[in-house]
């Protein structure tokens, strides 16, 4: 039996970005108001002919009703309405789906104030312990959204795929031929002597730059001592402000960040976006994963890019008609903060506070680099992953300068196994081998869990002074 398709929402998106009313859109597809009504109200699921009627008359693909972008936003909603210390009600997943769909400006203002409010909340919890050091109640902290998590927000909710910079990558890729050539670093290097006549030389003095565009000189100068797949990366991020320079501002612009910064921040990662596409051309890239089953060493060695590049790219494959696996994508600091995260799944990443200690990127760190580990996991939503870990160690320039060490997630469902060669040797069949995970502790609800580092929010610890088990607490029972 077929599930039935409620997509409301993107209904209510195609007709919006028509400029329709209701009346008018349901006169265009043939259906009367009242029915139209009803479907973008998810009271009603939308047929197949209706499908392909918008499909013939709007020339909107199909597979933005089969996407289900709502549930990122669900997930979003639950950590948000999870945590209790701003309200005191009980917010189930039902009506906060309602809530989504019907609703969908009101979910981001929601989103908006919350973030608003943990700003205010840490701020006063900064300005305490301020207050307490120095004896002052002087404060000078502002509140604001960061400008990395509104980027960051920005590539979660398309997907991490741009089309017009991807597109655009791949045919300057395909014109330059890198996909056939022997180094990469080489046919760039001649390409911009032929095409803009910018020389590009290797220095061997650092000072503090890995890369440096003259353009009054037509010269780039490039740190000598970084492997040849980064000198090639980061030559791709000035050929792609020499080429797509207005292409990549109408995206930014597009997107409506609220600050210089964001904008700043986002242009820079388009362009990092372009030069990982202009390497790993979109089809190219996508047949060879495919083959070779998506082991990443291997991708690494044959297409000459770095294991970080690479991991990077596999999470970006969502071209409509042409999809890839959906992967999520993180790199993490050695402190654990989150450096990149991104994702075409529904992985619940935190947007407050860390990540769950059992989630074997953090065990990456006490491996050699470039060593890989598999994971098959189960977030609290009962959906399973294949989640793959490794570190990297960066470029250190000199005896003084300290070792940068990341780690590096990518996984996806664990339907999607069998395509995946560091699936081999797992138990993926058998019910009882998920290692249970969470978002965090700030919300997770596996109260029995012994790697626990607190309480959730939402539940009263109780302190037995007569028996202590690992975690030092109890919770207090709800219901």
């Amino acid at each position: 039996m077929n599930k039935k398709l409620y997509s409301g929402h993107t209904l209510r998106q195609i007709r919006s970005d028509f400029g329709l009313s209701q009346t008018e859109f349901a006169r265009k597809i043939g259906l009367s108001t009242a029915y139209v009504n009803q479907i973008e109200n998810n009271n009603r699921p939308v047929t197949a002919s209706v499908l392909l009627t918008i499909n013939r008359i709007f020339g909107v693909d199909l597979a933005a009703f089969e996407k289900n972008d709502m549930d990122r936003v669900v997930q979003d909603l639950e950590e948000v309405f999870a945590d209790t210390q701003f309200h005191t009600s009980s917010v189930g997943r039902q009506e906060i789906q309602e809530l989504v769909s019907r609703a969908p400006a009101v979910t981001q203002a929601i989103m908006d104030l919350y973030g608003a409010l943990r700003s205010y909340h840490d701020r006063d919890v900064l300005e305490d312990d301020l207050v307490h050091m120095s004896g002052t109640d002087e404060t000078t902290t502002s509140v604001r959204k960061s400008a990395y998590d509104e980027v960051r927000d920005f590539f979660h909710y398309t997907d991490n795929y741009v089309d017009a910079i991807d597109r655009a990558a791949e045919k300057l890729s395909y014109e330059i031929s890198l996909h056939t050539c022997e180094s990469k670093l080489d046919r760039l290097t001649g390409w911009l002597k032929k095409r803009f006549d910018i020389s590009v030389e290797q220095v061997s003095g650092y000072q503090g730059t890995l890369i440096r565009h003259q353009d009054y000189t037509r010269k780039i100068s490039i740190y000598r001592a970084v492997p040849q797949s980064t000198k090639s990366f980061l030559l791709g991020t000035v050929i792609a402000d020499l080429c797509v320079k207005d292409l990549i501002a109408e995206e930014v612009k597009r997107a409506n960040f609220r600050t210089g910064s964001a904008q700043g921040i986002a242009t820079l990662a388009l362009r990092n976006y372009f030069a990982g596409a202009l390497l790993l051309p979109y089809d190219d890239f996508l047949r060879t994963a495919t083959e070779c089953r998506h082991d990443i060493q291997l991708l690494s060695n044959r297409m000459d890019a770095s294991i970080e590049t690479v991991c990077h790219r596999l999470s970006t494959l969502q071209r409509p008609g042409a999809n890839g696996l959906p992967f999520y994508f993180v790199k993490i600091d050695r402190a654990g903060n989150v450096v990149k995260r991104h994702s075409a799944t529904r992985f619940q990443f935190a947007r407050f506070g860390g990540s769950c200690p059992r989630w074997n990127v953090h065990q990456a760190f006490e491996q050699n680099s470039n060593k890989f580990t598999a994971q098959i996991a189960q977030m609290p939503d009962g959906i399973e992953y294949l989640c793959i870990a490794t570190s990297i160690t960066k470029h250190q320039t000199d005896y003084r300068t300290g070792e940068r060490r990341y780690a590096l997630g990518i996984g996806c469902e664990l339907k999607y196994a069998d395509a995946i060669v560091y699936a081999d040797g797992l138990a993926v069949n058998d019910v009882s081998t998920p290692e249970p995970i969470g978002v965090n502790c700030r919300i997770c609800p596996r109260d029995d869990c012994d790697q626990r580092a607190f309480p959730a929010i939402d539940k009263e610890p109780l302190i037995d002074p007569a028996q202590r088990g690992i975690v030092p607490y109890r919770v207090k029972a709800t219901g």
